[in-house]
């Protein structure tokens, strides 16, 4: 707890530098509520990663970014910083399914277990990443937005430019990456390009990825704005696997590798267009519509034998949506009315060796999703705003082959409501109410094993409630505190004892306390940093007051940035993660995972178009592993240990 408190000593001194003059910023606006918002407008805690902060971080991924900020716990699960789990608001080992995930307002999360593929877009190709916790983002998108919605904005064109960077580090690691942006009268173009290329911290770790992205914009005067964007990613991972207690007993090291022959092949593109009209005045009328393919080849081994699945799962989405907008003489109204449909089809092929028996199996499994929602703001003498919204949303899940059925549906529906009020300039406080829900996933619904549908399955609903507020003490600085609870009827988990995925026999209620700040201290320092309380708790049933398995209670970091000298600047930031129980164990009989304190720096200097970096991650050389997982035969702890001090230099040029 000493290191923790070192990182709440900030605060203090954000409070005392408030008076020194401060530079001007422009209020932040989000999209990930499926328009462009005043961030006061909004009842939740919300953060907007910027491309500045995203310059001065140390982070290879868009993961590796998210780890610092409040509320979002993100473990590494095979140590390669390729396979990672993002959690916001504490849901453990189904994170990946409570957290919905977007690209440019397109969603990311597969309808399987397969989760979201954050290397689907480089964090070079980021231009901000806008995060709304809570479950309000419901109303709007539906399934999995249950923990909060992350919006990740990939960068447009503007002005003419190209540039390229060449990095290289530890464990033989290069990574090379060029984009050429520009704007032609209406028109405006961002292409870029990476490749990269790491043998990894472990044994069978080795990485091969290819990326291509590019965003076009198309403006016909006031009347039309035209988007498309398409991204493309190859990647060839090798997994080093988990190591047991029983293993490092036994005189394995840390870089060890059991599993030398596992390892997963990803090719994954999709084409986004989006053409918004605007008429009679601000109002707009616009459709997004996307098409996705992912081809995913895995082959993993154990001592029961091996597996080998060969998935492809392809995602077609549109989204006609109008937003209305009046103005009366004491309010401003803004109406907001949707349609999502959704069609998803996973070709799957399975071959294994389970305990000396082959087996080979194909199946075709298929989602079909449709949802309206309409939500409603109210702005009362400009200080004063009012919203709630409501959807409906249902869904036809098919299987083939299987019995007795082959079909099953299911329907929800979600609603929202908040109050935010501006007591002060820019600052603000609000309250909100909000219901989601998710569905279980294809692997969750039917074995593979069995060619069944589990129709004792049923859908997971979560009650967030919030209330909050963020001061302003100039311009820019703020300080945010948020208070959350989040109760949720039937969750889905994975039950260890019986190898089936199950819904909780009543409650889960997660409790939380998250502060944050920034603050531009002077015009050559700025400091960010953040502490989250969160107790999750089973509240009925078997498990009974026993600790949700991967959570853990207390969180915090801290960055410090400065620009000191003539083209010289550096930035430090730590992480805390607290105890948590281990994956999986959920009557918690096997102890507390232990915390775990890392730094972090960058240097980087700047020479007009020229810029050279160095990061030194893990500072204080500390061995550790992020994810811990209470598993196999006979049970006992497994880890998969997280990377030494290592170092990554580059140097990029912009024309």
């Amino acid at each position: 707890m000493n290191r923790l408190w070192l990182l709440l000593l900030p605060f203090i001194f954000v409070s005392s530098v408030w008076a020194e003059e401060k530079i001007k910023v422009e209020e932040i606006v989000v999209t990930a509520t499926r328009y462009e918002k005043k961030i006061t407008d909004i009842p939740a805690n919300i953060t907007v990663i910027t491309e500045e902060n995203i310059s001065q971080s140390t982070a290879s991924s868009i993961p590796d970014l998210l780890r610092t900020t409040a509320g979002i716990y993100v473990s590494d699960i095979m140590g390669n910083r390729r396979s990672t789990t993002v959690d916001v608001r504490g849901f453990g080992e189904t994170a990946s399914s409570n957290t919905l995930i977007l690209v440019d307002g397109m969603r990311l999360n597969q309808a399987d277990l397969s989760g979201t593929d954050w290397m689907l877009i480089p964090l070079e190709r980021v231009k901000r990443i806008e995060i709304i916790r809570g479950g309000s983002g419901s109303v709007m998108y539906g399934d999995n937005a249950t923990g909060g919605v992350i919006n990740i904005i990939t960068k447009e064109g503007k002005g003419f430019k190209t540039g390229a960077e060449f990095t290289t580090g530890s464990y033989d690691t290069y990574n090379t990456n060029a984009y050429v942006s520009g704007s032609v009268k209406d028109l405006s173009f961002h292409l870029s390009g990476k490749y990269l290329s790491s043998d990894g911290y472990r044994d069978n770790s080795k990485v091969d990825s290819r990326d291509f992205g590019l965003n076009t914009s198309y403006y016909l005067k006031d009347l039309m704005k035209i988007n498309f964007s398409s991204g493309y990613h190859k990647e060839d991972v090798r997994l080093p696997g988990a190591l047991k207690e029983s293993d490092f007993n036994s005189g394995a090291e840390r870089t060890d590798s059991l599993h030398p022959d596992d390892f997963a092949i990803t090719e994954d593109y999709y084409f986004k267009l989006n053409p918004e009209i605007y008429f009679l005045g601000d109002n707009i009328f616009k459709v997004d519509a996307s098409l996705r393919k992912r081809a995913f080849l895995a082959f993993s081994s154990g001592d029961w034998g091996n597996f080998l699945g060969d998935t492809e799962i392809k995602t077609f989405i549109i989204s006609p949506q109008i937003v209305l907008k009046n103005d009366f003489k004491y309010a401003k109204n803004n109406m907001t009315i949707g349609i999502d449909y959704q069609n998803i089809k996973e070709n799957i092929l399975n071959s294994s060796l389970f305990f000396g028996f082959p087996s080979s199996d194909s199946f075709d499994l298929s989602k079909e999703s449709f949802g309206y929602y309409l939500h409603d703001e109210v702005s009362i003498m400009d200080n004063l705003r009012l919203s709630g919204g409501y959807r409906h949303d249902k869904a036809r899940f098919t299987f083939h082959p299987s019995s007795p059925d082959d079909s099953t549906d299911v329907r929800e529906d979600a609603y929202t409501a908040g109050i935010n009020y501006t007591f002060y300039k820019k600052s603000y406080a609000y309250f909100s109410y909000s219901r989601g829900f998710r569905y279980p996933l294809f692997d969750e619904i039917f074995s593979f094993f069995t060619n069944t549908v589990n129709t004792d399955l049923t859908n997971q609903r979560s009650d967030n409630f919030e209330i909050g507020l963020r001061h302003y003490l100039a311009d820019d600085i703020y300080v945010h505190l948020n208070v959350f609870r989040v109760d949720t009827d039937r969750e889905i988990f994975f039950n260890p004892v019986t190898y089936t995925n199950e819904n909780f026999d009543g409650m889960t209620r997660r409790d939380g306390i998250e502060v944050s700040f920034d603050a531009k201290a002077y015009e050559w320092l700025t400091l960010r940093g953040n502490y989250t309380y969160l107790d999750a708790k089973i509240r009925d049933g078997k498990y009974k007051g026993k600790d949700f398995p991967g959570v853990p209670k207390n969180k915090g970091s801290l960055e410090i940035a400065s620009s000191f000298w003539r083209g010289f600047t550096a930035s430090l930031n730590g992480s805390y993660i607290g105890k948590r129980t281990f994956i999986s164990d959920f009557e918690n009989d096997f102890g507390k995972h232990k915390d775990i304190f890392i730094m972090n720096a960058k240097f980087a200097y700047k020479w007009k178009s020229l810029k050279a970096f160095l990061d030194i991650n893990n500072l204080t050389d500390r061995e550790y592993s992020e994810f811990g997982v209470a598993g196999g035969f006979p049970v006992e702890k497994a880890y998969y240990p997280s990377p030494k001090r290592n170092f990554l230099a580059g140097v990029s040029y912009e024309f």
